[in-house]
């Protein structure tokens, strides 16, 4: 089989500049990844790369030629395990560029055997669950503002950017404009590991329903000394990267927080799966801020999670392509029976 490949760049506005503890973003550029078997079908994937994990666009562009080179080499599509053994082995980093080709090519194979990923996994689209949207950092006033913008546009699951001196006074005019929300809190490594356990202390008066990476990635034993002390579950993200980190983080958080640019690729997010489950771990999935070409992918997860954080696509100003419908937040699986992951161009 002549398999064809082809990559471009797209820059994507977000709807609002997004803030978190350590960085502002008013644009997302993201790699998109195409590829053809010649007959009619194309599979479509997308790299969202993050610069605290060493990737920007511009190397996503320039280890790309690499990977498509062992897709072409392979030829066949539905060999998926070896291609992304061999990709691996080319490129040992550069996860994001690597999960773009890993979608456009699960993409590929489920549109040849004309089901949807969910199907091709054995997934219950009916069980599904919300995603959560996001309340990048800003003056109280502002973040009230969007807080209230999204609960009228009916997202009534909220993740609140922390780690700022005025987190409190954050938390505290968010729930009054969203009295009924669920709300989660996210510091992005932005406390000490004493000063998260007296924030969560606070926050705990607030109904949070858990706090994802309190402390730095680099401080293992800090944040299990977070969790034996918190009075609200702790999510890893920043300390969650790679199969091989969960069980390392088992004893130390109550849910792990999986991302599909974090660690390569759609098989490698399954092993993740399994594995956190093994290790009596609660699991989420999140996202960078990403076009549908790879949240698409990522919301066919829905019936294996108990927490989402697929919003990526939902931050955008503008997304050139379609994918799982969320109405209301709402991953709706069964409502996108399209082969596979949903992702098309509009």
């Amino acid at each position: 089989m002549n398999l064809e490949t082809e990559f471009e760049r797209v820059s994507l506005p977000l709807e609002d500049a997004f803030t978190i503890s350590r960085s502002t973003q008013e644009m997302s550029e993201n790699v998109v990844v195409r590829i053809s078997d010649g007959g009619g079908n194309e599979g479509v994937g997308s790299a969202a790369p993050a610069s605290h994990y060493g990737e920007t666009a511009d190397t996503v562009e320039a280890v790309l030629p690499g990977l498509l080179d062992v897709v072409e080499e392979v030829g066949d599509p539905h060999q998926l395990e070896r291609i992304e053994e061999r990709m691996t082995e080319v490129v040992e980093r550069n996860a994001a560029a690597r999960c773009a080709v890993s979608i456009a090519l699960h993409d590929l194979v489920c549109k040849r055997l004309d089901v949807p990923l969910y199907r091709y996994w054995g997934l219950d689209p009916e069980e599904t669950l919300e995603t959560s949207y996001t309340i990048g950092i800003d003056t109280v006033e502002k973040m009230a503002e969007k807080t209230e913008r999204a609960v009228e546009r009916g997202y009534s699951t909220l993740k609140v950017k922390v780690g700022t001196d005025r987190d409190e006074e954050i938390i505290d005019a968010i729930r009054g404009a969203a009295p009924d929300a669920t709300i989660r809190v996210d510091a992005n490594q932005a406390w000490s590991a004493r000063e998260a356990v007296r924030k969560i202390e606070v926050l705990d008066d607030y109904g949070i329903e858990f706090v994802e990476q309190p402390i730095p990635a680099e401080d293992p034993e800090g944040l299990k000394f977070v969790r034996d002390r918190s009075a609200l579950p702790i999510a890893a993200d920043e300390s969650c990267i790679t199969l091989e980190d969960i069980p390392r983080i088992a004893d130390k958080a109550d849910i792990a927080n999986l991302k599909l640019m974090k660690c390569g690729g759609l098989r490698e997010a399954m092993r993740m799966v399994h594995a956190a489950r093994a290790h009596g771990l609660e699991l989420m999935l999140g996202c960078m801020i990403e076009s549908n070409a790879s949240i698409a992918a990522a919301a066919h997860f829905a019936p294996l999670l108990d927490y989402a954080d697929l919003d990526g696509s939902l931050l955008l100003a503008d997304d050139p392509y379609v994918g799982v419908e969320m109405p209301d937040g709402e991953i709706d699986l069964a409502g996108s029976d399209r082969a596979g992951t949903g992702a098309r161009r509009e």
